[in-house]
């Protein structure tokens, strides 16, 4: 949790002082692709304050309405992120984009609209000014975009994933793949923005500039998707990936005196919170406390695989075979607390 909070204030951080220098840019050039880069970066900046409020959200306790926690907060507003803030700035850029190519298109474009900008009584073209602050907006960017990426590695090797793909198939910490996804895009956008803008100004066309202003409200959108998509599943109650699954179902069934496993089932409750339930049928003949037991040994084997199992509810199959002593129903343990 706290790798996801220091992910997400250096991100902020980044992109508040780069929107107020996109701006400014825009301002001073009227550049397309600065005002869609400063939707961006507005953006950007109001996806860490909907983080922060998650992660804030999240770390209350549970409680009778909320039994296992709200850890789901973070799911919930990083899709409102991808929703909110990535769509309705890509639709905006996009939009913005569009007409000012057909501007272009049309002939109705103005050339060399823009006064020289005067610094400390020297005078630079305006273009300049676009120049310096997507060099500067890069290197913020870059600086956010490696803390996300640390942290990202972090989990890849807790988890032993194999690579970024893997991760981002695997992982439940939508807070820092917001912010690694969100990182990127920027990276991508001040890019394009910088291309389109080089491009007017060398070849003296502005359809560049106001392509490049188009192309990254579709860049934008497309992530806005995808993110999207990738917080559904686990707003929907995903389950741990299968071959996780099935490492775990094969623990239970090395448990002394376990038979067979009838059903397993998992469920993500937060980015590092999972609940178990299983259906185990155990050795005939065992008395209750002996159950107890084994039950006991069950979820210290499940946490010690799966650290971020924090619930264990373990159902003890019940045949002609399980002496009277042994048929106990449900048992289980909340382990987010400490003591199983």
């Amino acid at each position: 949790m706290a790798g996801s909070t220091s992910v997400v204030v250096a991100a902020l951080i980044a992109n508040g002082i780069i929107a107020v220098l996109k701006f400014g840019g825009f301002v001073l050039t009227g550049s397309p692709a600065m005002l869609s880069e400063t939707y961006h970066s507005v953006s950007d900046t109001g996806n860490q304050v909907f983080l922060l409020i998650g992660i804030r959200y999240s770390g209350q306790s549970p409680d009778d309405r909320h039994p296992f926690g709200y850890g789901k907060a973070q799911f919930f507003y990083s899709f409102l992120v991808s929703v909110l803030l990535f769509g309705i700035a890509g639709w905006e850029s996009a939009k913005h984009g569009y007409h000012e190519v057909q501007v272009v298109l049309g002939g109705a474009a103005e050339q060399g609209g823009a006064e020289p900008v005067t610094l400390l009584g020297q005078t630079f073209p305006p273009v300049y000014v676009n120049y310096a602050v997507l060099g500067g907006a890069i290197v913020f960017e870059s600086w956010a975009l490696y803390k996300a990426r640390a942290e990202m590695k972090d989990q890849m090797a807790e988890h032993d994933w194999s690579g970024y793909r893997e991760a981002f198939r695997k992982t439940a910490d939508t807070t820092t793949l917001t912010a690694l996804t969100e990182d990127s895009v920027a990276l991508g956008g001040a890019g394009l923005a910088l291309v389109g803008i080089f491009l007017t100004r060398t070849l003296g066309d502005p359809i560049y500039d106001a392509v490049s202003a188009l192309l990254i409200g579709f860049l934008l959108m497309g992530f806005a998707l995808a993110l999207a998509w990738q917080n559904k599943r686990l707003l929907l109650g995903e389950s741990l990936p299968n071959d996780v699954e099935a490492e775990l179902r094969g623990v239970v069934a090395g448990v002394t005196d376990v038979e067979r496993v009838v059903d397993f089932r998992t469920v993500y409750f937060g980015p590092q919170s999972v609940v178990v339930t299983t259906d185990v049928d155990f050795r005939t003949g065992l008395s209750g406390r002996e159950i107890d037991d084994r039950i006991d040994e069950v979820e210290r084997r499940l946490v010690a695989a799966e650290p971020d199992i924090q619930s264990v509810y373990v159902e003890v199959e019940q045949d002609d075979r399980t002496s009277a002593e042994g048929t106990g129903g449900a048992a289980g343990g909340d382990l987010g607390g400490g003591a199983a």
